[in-house]
């Protein structure tokens, strides 16, 4: 290992599912299946959480997890950026340890498998990088997309090309169009240097790591909760195994 720790980020006021990092999930809360992964693993010097909840602090630290502060009010809004926790937890680990490298692992994707993170960490440290980020391709096309100023759309992209027999993106098949992937929860890692060089998470040089199969899902709506719960009675996707008792007050 290179001195590499598991940053997992769980702030309290989500709005689309409340309480949506310590909701129960199988039976476990959400948030224990990215720790239990990360453990797991074996990849990690430390596992911390950054929370700002006395709650989820207790429930990480009983799956496992370490929390030694509690994030600030100001780093844990609505549209607070990824850069400002990051940073204040880095800067907080610092005073006891020098971390080279970290890895984001979001609760909302509770299908990453410790093999997930060996895989990633492996393809990161063979290639030359500020970053890796995952990613699958991506199914809605942003060259199907528009904007609506006033009364009329403009393409959302305008790659200054046209599709086949000479008509717009917008207006062409899908396979023809140039492929697209999006970035999903399952994980992002990165040079603590990056951090501290570029004021973000990504640098410049990033390298993709493609998720396969359940690895990618993120649990953010309450669809995407139902939608998690068929594909698990169906066998299409499964959790880390949790050999301890759920948590309870």
């Amino acid at each position: 290992m290179n001195n590499n720790v598991a940053l997992i980020p769980a702030r309290s006021g989500s709005k689309r599912v409340i309480n949506k990092n310590i909701s129960q999930l199988e039976g476990h809360p959400l948030i224990a299946y990215s720790i239990t992964s990360a453990l797991e693993s074996k990849q990690f010097d430390d596992v911390i959480v950054s929370t700002d909840s006395q709650e989820i602090k207790e429930v990480s630290e009983y799956y496992g997890a370490s929390v030694p502060f509690i994030r600030p009010e100001e780093y844990s809004q609505d549209k607070s950026p990824d850069i400002e926790w990051v940073k204040h937890s880095l800067n907080y680990l610092s005073k006891y340890k020098e971390y080279e490298v970290f890895s984001i692992l979001r609760p909302t994707s509770p299908f990453r498998k410790p093999e997930t993170i060996i895989r990633a960490l492996k393809l990161f440290f063979q290639r030359e990088c500020d970053s890796l980020r995952a990613v699958e391709k991506c199914l809605q096309h942003p060259c199907k997309m528009w904007v609506i100023n006033d009364d009329y759309m403009t393409p959302f992209v305008n790659l200054n090309e046209k599709g086949p027999h000479d008509q717009p993106l917008h207006s062409s098949q899908y396979p023809s169009l140039p492929e697209v992937y999006v970035q999903n929860a399952s994980l992002e890692i990165a040079y603590v240097k990056t951090v501290y060089d570029f004021n973000n998470i990504s640098g410049e040089k990033i390298i993709p790591f493609i998720t396969e199969g359940d690895e990618g899902f993120d649990v953010n709506v309450k669809d995407d909760w139902e939608l998690a719960k068929i594909l698990i009675k169906n066998g299409e996707a499964s959790l880390p195994n949790i050999n301890k008792r759920p948590y309870s007050k």
